[in-house]
């Protein structure tokens, strides 16, 4: 009986630890530097799209940019920690900015990328948009509460 109680003790313990270790991505990035971030994301992006030296020091320098502003935002919401939802306008305002932005950044790799570099970076943008969708579907299945009535 009690290595029964031994085995099942270990089982559960290693399935919180293996939850725990499904997290570390973004949590580990939370405590890096914009420049370590961008580094990291060049050489991935060296390795998926072979890159020059050149290639290599503008997109840096573009991914150092991105992550400052992650950074600074990030640090704006847990500022305002009362989480309020935006009016119409400040919505709107938002979701022009970052439009924007995306469209700067998009003309940005343009330049740097040659055209079939491009063509996979999109590829790849968009098979890491699906993974991330599917990964948001399966965290907000949450069973529906029943009206009383």
């Amino acid at each position: 009986m009690k290595k029964v109680m031994i085995v099942i003790l270990l089982f559960a313990v290693s399935g919180v630890m293996a939850q725990k270790g499904e997290r570390g991505g973004r949590a580990q990035m939370k405590d890096m530097t914009p420049e370590q971030i961008a580094t990291l994301q060049t050489k991935k992006a060296t390795l998926a799209l072979d890159l020059t030296q050149a290639q290599q020091k503008q997109l840096k320098s573009l991914f150092i940019e991105n992550a400052k502003m992650r950074k600074a935002k990030m640090a704006a919401k847990e500022e305002g920690a009362e989480r309020k939802k935006p009016s119409p306008e400040e919505h709107y305002a938002r979701a022009n900015e970052r439009l924007d932005h995306q469209i700067a950044q998009k003309a940005k790799l343009k330049q740097i990328l040659s055209e079939e570099q491009y063509a996979k970076w999109e590829q790849m943008k968009k098979r890491k948009g699906k993974r991330g969708k599917a990964k948001k579907g399966k965290k907000q299945e949450r069973p529906k509460k029943r009206s009383q009535g």
